[in-house]
């Protein structure tokens, strides 16, 4: 039972970050290049964005049920591992419920991004706000890898 609850954890961690590497590293950059519309692209990027936080956050809670039933203690809570996916559930959160949600109200109020003028305050609340969502994601990002090499360590230190 202990390695199925382990596998349960790495596929969970691996699933996340392969989630966002893809979308950051595909998707979006893929998006904006092939649709001719700024607003297309970024609504497809939006939506993914939501479907991608709402499923981490799954994994992520799916990564610490395992740990806790292989454990069989809230100890196994507070590993560095552990932690940082603790991190990352936190950032994502953050990320969908207040960026993401800004994010999507002030594309509402300017109807058009891509129509938007250059000086508009809206577009320079709305970019600042994107940079945010950036340093938030590759907060997650960097916090998974740390989990995966963390969670690695562990089994390569526990005693046969």
């Amino acid at each position: 039972m202990s390695t199925f609850l382990r596998a349960i954890e790495f596929l969970s961690l691996s699933l996340w970050l392969g989630s966002d590497v893809f979308l950051s590293f595909v998707v979006a950059p893929g998006a904006f290049r092939i649709l001719g519309s700024r607003d297309q692209a970024g609504a497809i990027v939006g939506h993914s964005l939501n479907v991608m936080h709402l499923g981490g956050i799954v994994c992520g809670l799916m990564i610490l049920l395992a740990r806790l039933a292989r454990t069989r203690t809230f100890a196994g809570l507070a590993t560095p591992a552990a932690l940082c996916v603790v991190l990352m559930i936190a950032l994502t959160a953050i990320s969908q419920y207040t960026v993401s949600a800004k994010m999507a109200a002030l594309r509402v109020q300017m109807g058009s991004i891509q129509a938007t003028a250059a000086d508009s305050p809206l577009l320079a609340e709305f970019s600042r706000l994107h940079s945010i969502s950036v340093s938030l994601e590759s907060g997650v990002l960097l916090a998974g890898i740390a989990a995966m090499y963390l969670t690695v360590r562990e089994l390569a230190l526990r005693p046969s």
